[in-house]
C-alpha cells in the first residue's frame, strides 16, 4: 500500500498487535510520541525501531513535541529539563541569547536522534499579545515579531545541525487567540493589516523551513467561517500566498475540540483546504480508524515536499560533544558564558 498522508499516535510504550497490524495496513507517513509512550531511552529506541520495521522505511519520520518549559515529552530522570522559550529573555545580550537558543535546540536534537526521533515540533512562532489565552505565553521567544523570528531561526538551526527536522507552528499564528484550541475554537478579529505586520511576520521570515503545523484558529478578516486548518482561503491567500510558504504543511491535532464533525470529515476538510498531511495524536483506535478511512496517498506536490523535508537531514549530524556543550549552555543561561 502507498504511504498515506497522515501522522498517527499510539496508545502505550509498545505497539500492540492490533496497532502493528493497523500501521502495516494503513502505512502512515509518520508516528508522533507523547509522555504516555515514554519510559526510558532503551524503550523509546525500541519503539521507534519497531515502527520503522513495520513501515518498511528506514527514514519514516518519528515526531515529538520537545519545546522546553511546559511542553516537553521527555524529562527527568532520563532526560534533562529545558527552559521555556520565554526564559531565554534573561540572557540580555541578543547575540548570546541567540547562541543559547541554538545550543539548547542542538542539545535536544542530540538526545532525540539517539532515540530514533527525527522531527521536533519546535519552534513556536506565535507572537502573544496582552489578554490572549495562556496556551502560548511562555512558549514564545518574545512579544515582538522580530524577537520571535530570531529565536525561532536559532532553534531551527540547532535542530537541523543535529539531524532533526524543525516544525514551525502554528501557521499563520496562534498568539492572538483568546481561547485554547485544545478546548474551543478561537476567533481572531484583528484586521488583515495587523495580522500581516505582527502575527504572520515570523512565519514569513522562516518560510524556508521544511515543515509547518497549522493553527486551529478562525481569522475573521480572511475567512469568517473556517479555522485556518480547514480554510482554502487562508491556505491560498496567506500560507502559500502572503507568507510564501512552500514546505510541507501538517494539521495540528485533529482530535482537538476546536474542530467539529466526524474525524473522517475533519481529515477530508483539511486535505481540501490544502493541508499536505493530517495529524491525529491521542492513539485512540476508533478515532485513528476514522481518520485513516479518509486518508489520501502521499502524492504529487505533497510527496515532493515530504521528500524535500527528509532530504534536509539525510546527512550525519554535525560533530558535537554533548558534555562540553551542556556546560556551555548552562553557563550562557547563568550569564557566565
Amino acid at each position: 500500500m502507498a504511504v498515506q498522508a497522515l501522522i498517527l499516535g499510539c496508545a502505550g510504550t509498545t505497539l500492540s498487535p492490533e496497532e502493528r497490524a493497523f500501521f502495516k495496513d494503513v502505512q502512515p507517513w509518520g508516528l508522533i510520541l507523547f509522555k504516555r509512550n515514554v519510559a526510558d531511552p532503551s524503550q523509546v529506541l525500541r519503539l521507534t525501531q519497531e515502527y520503522r520495521e513495520i513501515a518498511g522505511r528506514k527514514d519514516a519520520p518519528v515526531l515529538i513535541d520537545q519545546e522546553g518549559g511546559r511542553v516537553q515529552r521527555l524529562g527527568p530522570p532520563h532526560w534533562p529539563a529545558y527552559p521555556s522559550a520565554a526564559s531565554f529573555a534573561a540572557v540580555s545580550d541578543p547575540m548570546l541569547r541567540r547562541a543559547a537558543i541554538r545550543l539548547g535546540a542542538r542539545l535536544i536534537a542530540h538526545e532525540l536522534r539517539a532515540l530514533g526521533i527525527t522531527v521536533d515540533c519546535l519552534p513556536v512562532l506565535d507572537v502573544p499579545v496582552p489578554d490572549a489565552n495562556a496556551v502560548i505565553s511562555d512558549r514564545a521567544y518574545g512579544k515582538k515579531p522580530e524577537d520571535v523570528a530570531m529565536g525561532g531561526r536559532a532553534a531551527a538551526e540547532g535542530l537541523l545541525a543535529g539531524g532533526v527536522l524543525p516544525v514551525i507552528k502554528h501557521i499563520p499564528g496562534h498568539g492572538r487567540a483568546t481561547a485554547d484550541s485544545h478546548h474551543a475554537l478561537p476567533r481572531v478579529d484583528a484586521s488583515r493589516e495587523t495580522l500581516a505586520a505582527h502575527d504572520f511576520a515570523p512565519f514569513r521570515i522562516l518560510s524556508d523551513m521544511p515543515l509547518a503545523m497549522t493553527a486551529h484558529v478562525v481569522f475573521s478578516a480572511i475567512d469568517e467561517r473556517h479555522p485556518a486548518t480547514l480554510s482554502r482561503r487562508v491556505f491560498k491567500e496567506v500560507i502559500r500566498g502572503e507568507i510564501g510558504y512552500d514546505g510541507l504543511v501538517m494539521t495540528d491535532d485533529l482530535s482537538m475540540n476546536a474542530l467539529s464533525g466526524s474525524f473522517a470529515e475533519r481529515a477530508r476538510r483539511a486535505y481540501a483546504a490544502g493541508c499536505d498531511i493530517v495529524l491525529h495524536c491521542n492513539g485512540q483506535a476508533e478515532e485513528m480508524k476514522a481518520v485513516a478511512s479518509a486518508a489520501k496517498p502521499l502524492s504529487g506536490k505533497s510527496k515532493q515536499r515530504a521528500e524535500n523535508a527528509l532530504a534536509r537531514i539525510c546527512h550525519a549530524p554535525e560533530p558535537f560533544d554533548s558534555v562540553d556543550e551542556r556546560a556551555r549552555f548552562d553557563a550562557l543561561l547563568a550569564g557566565t558564558r
